[in-house]
């Protein structure tokens, strides 16, 4: 097991497992709660295996995460994709089942939700796992040896702003994004259908927050349609 040697020049404390776990756990119970006809007993098998791959996880980095295997880092990221390509395939089903309008209606918007909130999850993992390297590298590294930042935070560019703002940022206090930062750019970026906290700098994460903003605004647009279809 690696434990990943500091660079002398950061001062960013490496980051606490449990927010990702959390959500991770969140992500988990509401893909185990979707109904029956939309998604069969084939999803206890990425339940099962994310509390498999959780539980290794959580060995390797028991509190802060300072330590990663070339193992690790691989079932880290892989997983998080394997998490946002199964809820795509599940947003495509649900798409479907709501625009045949055959199904328990209630139902299947309570499922919107779930698959909604997963999604944000999902691609916040993902988010949090590719950028500038990972949580582990993040912290650890020089900031001249990071790999290119994938999102740009306004931290990352508030130094030269008043005093009380540069203080925070991230030439000043070494400011890292942290889970929640890329849990909340997920959300934002969800809700409003565009990048409005963090701005996409690399074409994969433009292709991912592509993905997700459209994602999100065929669920918001074919849950108001069914929904007034129920009123009527």
């Amino acid at each position: 097991m690696e434990v990943v040697s500091r660079h002398p020049s950061r001062t960013a404390q490496p980051e606490y497992r449990w927010p990702a776990v959390v959500a991770l756990l969140a992500a988990l119970a509401l893909y185990a709660f979707l109904p029956n006809e939309l998604v069969g007993g084939q999803r206890f098998v990425v339940v099962a295996a994310g509390a498999a791959l959780l539980i290794s996880l959580s060995v390797v980095n028991p509190h802060r995460l300072r330590r990663q295997t070339k193992w690790s880092r691989m079932l880290s990221v892989g997983f998080a994709l394997v998490l946002v390509l199964v809820n795509q395939i599940t947003l495509v089903i649900l798409v479907v089942k709501l625009v045949a309008g055959r199904q328990d209606a209630p139902g299947l918007l309570l499922a919107a939700l779930q698959v909604w909130v997963a999604n944000v999850i999902g691609f916040a993992l993902l988010y949090w796992e590719l950028d500038r390297g990972g949580p582990v590298v993040r912290t650890s590294w020089a900031r001249t040896e990071l790999p290119p930042a994938d999102l740009r935070f306004s931290q990352d560019e508030d130094a030269d702003t008043i005093e009380e703002v540069a203080k925070g940022s991230a030439e000043r206090m070494d400011w890292t994004p942290q889970f929640i930062d890329y849990l909340y750019t997920s959300l934002s970026n969800s809700m409003a259908f565009s990048a409005s906290d963090a701005m996409p700098l690399r074409h994969r994460m433009k292709v991912l927050m592509g993905l997700q903003a459209f994602g999100g605004f065929v669920i918001l647009a074919l849950v108001i349609a069914r929904s007034v279809g129920i009123l009527d």
